[in-house]
């Protein structure tokens, strides 16, 4: 078997070494698991490629890799309590094209199964080193996929070809004549048809239907056989794993007051800029009058900047804590002022969400506002967790903050955000409070949960009399001719299993 060597005397991912050249060892599961894995690389590319929106079709090849890992590891694949919560959270990522249609939750949700479905199937294999909560383990887990899918390409052909015992001598030659006529076919019958017309006129049916139902599923079988040696070679390989040696990591330890300067201007930076800020909300209309500014244009600006300050001071802190030497008063100066950036990090966020709420009341929700409240909310949770890190600093900020993202991302999944921001558009416009309404982008950028709120409009209005602005110029297209076009988008999406949603299917109205 191939061994694997540490090279990073920091306790870093290790990487694979010289291999020997040892016979593969298929058992009988191995054989019966090989057709499975090709159908499933044939259902995933044929789901991933050839149907748009992704929808049931991607829940059905998260199972389906699920179901490879439970024949190829066997009880182990389903044991443990992490392990456990991440297939929960992949399986919910997986149902969540089977529900929602929201494209942008949609792309986010495939980026995130493409790196949590390998980091759960090496986790399980038993070969990795480094826990899920070290920020070192994403190297260490990478290599180890690389490893995986190159290591055992021969695993696909030893799992085909049967045991000596049951070998037949005609086999070879009888699968190698198989596949030479069907290509010299392939070849000569478009020659011949080109050559003669009335082989032509007799072949045309025959090569009507190759053309129009063979050539699209051939290229699926040519893929989907290119993928099987990659994704058998690692499930052999996590099967059969090779623990990774283990080597003493040498913490950072750097001398502290390099950071305790730049937490000391951070924080003074951040008291000035509150101060700032405390003037302008209890000065109120007047005081930003004669600084020449309108309260609701101070208001309704900065909110995504703030929030992003927060990502920076988080981000710093942590490297403080991770490089800086324990011990001694520049340490302890150290917490102090990582606990005062903390405290101003909050009030940042409470500035941000107070100024987002004005926003919010005057201009309406959004997608893109929904998620910045949400992404605030987020980021409190993790500054709760760098406290808790700063007073236990042997502890794994990672170890906390990971599950608190995961469940945040799965509860955001799980709210009708576009139903919601539908909604408060509407009863806004309805009530008054708004003379005008974006229906494209309503209808066209968001999910098919917006239809049931703009049909509460006058839907024989001309469709760009309600927008905001002159992008859309006049036409006779209804508001009832927009929300047409949708209903017969979300009942093409379920005229293909693969690209099904429960919100399409109640939008086309469960045609």
């Amino acid at each position: 078997m191939s061994q694997f060597e540490n090279v990073l005397p920091t306790g870093g991912p290790a990487k694979p070494t010289q291999k020997t050249s040892v016979p593969l060892s298929i058992t009988a599961r191995e054989r019966a698991l090989l057709p499975l894995t090709f159908l499933w690389c044939f259902l995933a590319e044929d789901t991933i490629l050839w149907a748009w929106p992704h929808g049931l079709g991607i829940f059905a090849s998260v199972l389906g890799w699920y179901g490879l890992l439970g024949l190829a590891l066997g009880r182990r694949a389903f044991t443990g309590r992490n392990h456990l919560l991440l297939l929960g959270m992949n399986l919910a990522l997986g149902a969540s094209f089977a529900i929602g249609s929201n494209l942008y939750f949609r792309l986010w949700n495939f980026m995130a199964l493409l790196l949590l479905l390998p980091l759960h199937a090496l986790s399980l294999s038993g070969c990795c080193r480094l826990p899920w909560w070290r920020l070192g383990m994403l190297g260490e887990r990478f290599l180890l996929l690389i490893w995986g899918l190159f290591s055992h390409l021969g695993a696909a052909w030893a799992a085909l070809v049967p045991p000596k015992e049951h070998r037949s001598r005609r086999l070879g030659a009888a699968a190698a004549g198989v596949v030479t006529a069907a290509l010299l076919l392939a070849v000569l019958i478009p020659v011949l048809s080109s050559a003669d017309a009335l082989f032509a006129a007799a072949t045309s049916s025959l090569r009507a239907f190759v053309s129009s139902h063979l050539n699209e599923t051939l290229w699926k079988l040519v893929l989907a056989l290119a993928a099987l040696p990659f994704i058998f070679s690692l499930l052999y390989a996590l099967a059969h794993p090779t623990p990774l040696k283990a080597a003493q990591s040498k913490a950072v330890s750097a001398d502290p007051m390099a950071p305790v300067l730049v937490l000391a201007a951070l924080d003074a930076l951040y008291l000035i800029f509150l101060s700032v800020q405390s003037a302008g909300l209890f000065g109120g209309a007047e005081y930003l009058a004669s600084q020449g500014l309108s309260y609701a244009q101070w208001a309704r600006s900065g909110f995504f900047q703030m929030t992003g300050v927060t990502v920076v001071n988080l981000t710093v802190l942590l490297a403080a804590l991770t490089v800086s030497r324990r011990g001694g008063r520049l340490w302890t100066a150290l917490r102090v002022l990582g606990a005062l950036l903390i405290l101003e990090s909050f009030l940042l966020l409470a500035s941000a969400a107070w100024r987002m709420g004005l926003y919010i009341g005057a201009y309406g929700l959004s997608f893109k506002r929904f998620l910045t409240g949400w992404g605030m909310v987020m980021m409190a949770l993790f500054f709760l967790c760098a406290l808790w890190k700063l007073h236990r600093p042997e502890r794994y900020f990672l170890r906390r903050a990971v599950p608190i993202a995961l469940c945040g991302w799965l509860v955001l999944n799980c709210i009708p955000v576009d139903h919601l921001v539908a909604k408060d558009q509407v009863d806004r416009y309805l009530d008054g409070e708004s003379t005008t309404l974006s229906v494209y982008y309503l209808a066209n950028a968001l999910s098919y949960d917006t239809l049931s709120q703009l049909e509460r409009l006058d839907q024989s209005a001309p469709a760009w009399a309600y927008e905001v602005d002159d992008l859309y110029a006049p036409s006779g297209e209804t508001l009832a001719d927009v929300i047409a076009q949708r209903r017969a988008a979300a009942q093409a999406d379920c005229s293909d299993w693969r690209s099904w949603s429960l919100s399409a299917y109640l939008a086309g109205g469960g045609a």
